[in-house]
């Protein structure tokens, strides 16, 4: 990663990876369903519930960064901390969403696979997108972004 870059340089768009999983997640259980749930839970409502929640989560995040003048992609330049909104309970409300979002499926599907999935998507995201932009922060916002990272956690 070059220091002169104004952008993270993670290694994979995160909603890529999230519908990589999604999708591999569903053909892999449409293949050969491996179910996580009792046969006499029906999962379907509650599945549902944590998947718009989710939604609900992500949306509320991208607003809140957009309403602040920042990007939400990320291949475009940060341009500021945000601190409002979700931001003030996790440093990632966006892939927290994707991840409650994976498993509102999971539930919904009653699918092992997009847990499977779920956990695979969470290592990428951890490791090739978090920990890149976490470095770029810190390197163009220095002690603003260092204050924020004291105060707020990362997930929860």
């Amino acid at each position: 990663m070059a220091d002169t870059a104004d952008t993270a340089n993670v290694i994979v768009r995160p909603p890529i990876a999230w519908a990589f999983a999604v999708l591999a997640g569903v053909a892999l259980n449409w293949l050969m369903p491996l179910p996580f749930l009792p046969a006499a839970v029906s999962a379907g409502w509650l599945g549902a519930m944590v998947f718009v929640l989710a939604l609900a989560l992500v949306a509320w995040a991208i607003s809140t960064m957009t309403r602040a003048g920042s990007n939400v992609p990320t291949n475009l330049p940060t341009t500021t901390i945000v601190e409002a909104g979700p931001y003030r309970l996790t440093r990632n409300p966006i892939y927290l969403g994707m991840v409650l979002g994976l498993i509102g499926l999971a539930i919904a599907f009653n699918s092992l696979w997009l847990l499977i999935t779920l956990a695979l998507f969470a290592l990428v995201i951890r490791y090739g997108v978090i920990t890149r932009e976490e470095a770029y922060l810190e390197r163009k916002f220095g002690d603003v972004y260092r204050r924020y990272r004291a105060r707020v956690r990362r997930w929860l």
